[in-house]
């Protein structure tokens, strides 16, 4: 372990019923581990599931959490595991202790603010080596040694790191960091570590002891550090300095403003699978003891996003409003374009959108990608209405 992971949240009394926002320091809560945290949530805070959002920041030194397809592994009794159910079940009894705890030191929230701060020399587009005919001809990931793919432009990126703030009179209470970017260094050395947005992080926990810092990831999807990133261990450092720069330039952003109504609301979602995906074929391709782990294990969150479309269990989207502030919580990679959309449908307020949220669905491409291709589109498990079913959603959260 090179540093702790950890899951940070807060619970908002007034506003009707508890509402619980929490971010976790991994790769990716799936399917039913994604409602289990949110029902344990609840639980702990005398609320409904509903009313809890759960988004990971998405390092990869980190556990990759989906219950099913770790079901489908252990009948098969030769792969390793995804991930281990006991210790997922222990992570939910600390959950609920921490939020037990926290209710009773409950403050009033008098005011909330928002800022805005630019990040240099971080998020860059992943997806920007095209062919003539517009197709993904190679990825510039989130580290990347290729020097012509590093000298390509940035391309499409959301520049500003947005915090969202809470105060008790003239105090912060929480101070919310959301910023679209791969939040990975380097990685697969199998040591544990909440990586750069993390470091980031607390270091702005460290210096406001007193004040509760949370950072959350944004539809990146399709946005990496590839071309500031060589993924040399030195640039870890450097790339936390570079969030950390953001947060303090947001936080002197900040314009604060007494709370007036909180809305909390939720929209449903169901995305249909991709047309290739079928459950016999991927339940050979798991059994299939002449394929390698990963053409084994991949096959298994694809078989269980099956399982869950088919049980019609929804993916659960939704907004905190305060205001004219919306928080906004996705599911999954959503790529970049989500997220300039919200802010488009919001009329001018201001938008902090969280993505990594359900990961059943893994990457969610807009609808006029998909036919580029790409690593993103191929692990892709829904068609391209999904692109309408999140659109939708967004629209009736954000109206």
């Amino acid at each position: 372990m090179d540093d702790t992971q950890e899951a940070i949240g807060y619970v908002l009394l007034g506003a009707g019923a508890p509402i619980v926002v929490c971010a976790v320091d991994w790769t990716g809560i799936l399917n039913s581990a994604h409602v289990a945290w949110r029902t344990a949530m609840a639980e702990a805070a005398g609320t409904t599931p509903e009313r809890c959002a759960v988004q990971c920041v998405h390092q990869h030194n980190a556990p990759f959490a989906c219950l099913d397809a770790q079901k489908l592994v252990d009948a098969q009794g030769d792969l390793p595991n995804i991930m281990l159910p006991d210790f997922f079940a222990q992570c939910l009894d600390r959950l609920r202790k921490a939020i037990a705890e926290a209710i009773p030191q409950a403050v009033p929230v008098t005011h909330v603010g928002h800022g805005r701060g630019r990040v240099e020399q971080v998020a860059s587009n992943r997806r920007i080596n095209r062919g003539p005919d517009g197709r993904i001809v190679g990825m510039r990931g989130s580290a990347c040694a290729d020097p012509k793919l590093r000298e390509l432009t940035e391309g499409l990126i959301d520049p500003d790191l947005r915090t969202v703030a809470f105060y008790s009179g003239d105090r912060a209470v929480v101070c919310c960091h959301y910023y679209a970017v791969h939040p990975m260094s380097y990685y697969g050395d199998g040591r544990a570590s909440s990586d750069f947005p993390g470091l980031a992080r607390k270091q702005r926990q460290a210096e406001e002891p007193d004040v509760t810092h949370i950072y959350f990831t944004g539809c990146a999807g399709n946005i990496a550090a590839g071309k500031y990133n060589d993924g040399t261990k030195p640039m870890r450092a450097i790339l936390a300095r570079r969030i950390y720069d953001g947060m303090v330039a947001a936080a002197k952003d900040l314009r604060r403003e007494p709370v007036g109504e909180a809305i909390w609301k939720t929209a449903d979602v169901l995305p249909a699978p991709r047309a290739d995906l079928n459950a016999e074929a991927l339940a050979a391709m798991i059994s299939d003891r002449s394929r390698a782990v990963v053409g084994r294990n991949r096959p298994a969150f694809e078989l269980a996003w099956l399982q869950r479309v088919e049980q019609k269990i929804p993916i659960v989207l939704s907004s905190l409003q305060i205001n004219d502030i919306c928080v906004l919580h996705l599911p999954g990679e959503s790529f970049l374009e989500y997220q300039l959309r919200a802010q488009q449908l919001a009329g001018g307020r201001f938008v902090a959108t969280a993505a990594y949220g359900d990961g059943g669905p893994w990457y969610i491409p807009v609808k006029e990608e998909y036919p580029a291709g790409g690593y993103e589109v191929s692990v892709a498990f829904c068609s391209p209405e999904v692109d309408d079913d999140l659109t939708g959603g967004m629209r009736g959260l954000l109206q």
